[in-house]
C-alpha cells in the first residue's frame, strides 16, 4: 500500500493522451514523446454475433439481482485459467487492496483527482466526473489502482459501462513497480461512447512505442463485459465473450513484469486539448472485476 503522495507522482506520468481524436473507423493516439512509424500497428474490427459457439471468453453468468444481470465469472470459465480475484463491489466501500487517485493527473492541467470521487453504492463501484467547486470548479474525476493484487501475466475482466459521452475512461494494466512504460489499455473511450480502443505501450519513457487495435460501433452507455488476456507472447483483447484484437508477439512488445489494474476517468482539458473538455459531467459503472492466472 503506498500513500497519497507516491500516487500523485504516479499520476504525473501515467497515460498523457490527446483527447481531440478523429471520429473514424480508425482511432489515432498522439503520444508524448517520439513515437516509431514501426511501433504503430492500426486494425479495425467489430465484433461477432454473440452465439453461443463464438463466446469461448467469460462474460459474467446470469443473475438478475446484479446491477448489469450477470455476476463474476465462475472460477474454471476460462480454459487453462483459475480465478484468482473478484469482486462485485457489494457494501459502502472499496475492497480491500484498491487505492484511489489524488491531485492533478499528468497531461490535464486543468482536472483533479479526488477520492470523494469514487464511490461504492448500490452494488457497484462509480466514477464520477463533473466540476467540484471543491477544487476551484475544476473537472475532477475519479481514478483508482488494484494495488494489493499486482500479477505478471494472466486474464483481467471488467463488467462496466458509462453513463454518457464526457470524460476518456480507461480500463488498464500499469506496471506494479510504478516505472512507466509498458502499459495496456483494454478499454479507451476517448470522450466518447460509440466506439473504444486499445493500446501497448512500450520501448521507453523517451521514446514511447504503442501498437493499437480498435474497435468501432460499440456502445459504451451498455453494459460489457470487457477482457484482456496477457500471456508472455501475446496480448488479446475481448468484448462480451469474443476476440476483437490481439497484439504483436515480438519479444519487445509485450510488457514482462508484474502489472496492477487502474480504472479511471480523464477530462483531458488542457488549453491545447479544449475541444474534448467534457460537455457534461458523467459516470462510470463498474459491476465487478474477475481475474485469472494460468493453470
Amino acid at each position: 500500500m503506498r500513500d497519497g503522495s507516491t500516487w500523485e507522482a504516479r499520476i504525473a506520468i501515467v497515460t498523457v493522451l490527446v483527447f481531440g481524436l478523429a471520429l473514424s473507423g480508425v482511432l489515432l493516439f498522439a503520444l508524448v514523446g517520439t513515437a516509431s512509424p514501426e511501433g504503430l500497428i492500426i486494425t479495425t474490427a467489430t465484433t461477432a454475433p454473440h452465439t453461443p459457439q463464438n463466446l469461448i471468453y467469460p462474460t459474467g453468468v446470469t443473475n438478475p439481482t446484479q446491477p448489469s444481470g450477470l455476476s463474476p465469472p465462475l472460477p474454471g470459465a476460462l480454459s487453462g485459467y483459475h480465478r484468482t480475484y473478484a469482486t462485485d463491489f457489494s457494501g459502502s466501500s472499496l475492497p480491500p487492496g484498491w487505492v484511489t487517485f489524488t491531485g492533478v493527473p499528468g497531461g490535464d492541467p486543468s482536472a483533479h483527482f479526488a477520492s470523494s470521487h469514487v464511490l461504492v453504492r448500490d452494488g457497484m463501484l462509480e466514477l464520477v466526473t463533473y466540476r467540484d467547486p471543491r477544487y476551484g470548479d475544476q473537472w475532477t474525476s475519479g481514478g483508482l489502482c488494484q494495488c494489493g493484487h499486482p500479477m505478471t501475466y494472466g486474464a483481467f475482466f471488467v463488467r462496466s459501462r458509462i453513463s454518457n459521452a464526457g470524460p476518456n475512461e480507461v480500463e488498464l494494466l500499469w506496471p506494479a513497480n510504478n516505472q512507466w512504460p509498458p502499459e495496456i489499455d483494454f478499454n479507451e473511450s476517448g470522450s466518447r461512447w460509440s466506439s473504444t480502443s486499445a493500446t501497448v505501450h512500450h520501448g521507453t519513457a523517451r521514446h514511447d512505442l504503442f501498437t493499437q487495435q480498435n474497435l468501432a460501433d460499440i456502445d459504451l452507455r451498455r453494459w460489457h463485459t470487457w477482457g484482456v488476456v496477457w500471456t508472455p507472447t501475446s496480448i488479446t483483447y475481448t468484448v462480451d465473450g469474443v476476440q476483437w484484437g490481439k497484439t504483436l508477439t515480438t519479444p519487445d512488445t509485450i510488457p514482462q513484469l508484474a502489472m496492477n489494474l487502474d480504472l479511471q476517468q480523464r477530462p483531458g482539458c488542457p488549453t491545447s486539448f479544449e475541444v474534448a473538455c467534457p460537455p457534461q459531467g458523467q459516470t462510470m459503472y463498474v459491476d465487478w472485476v474477475a481475474e485469472y492466472s494460468k493453470t
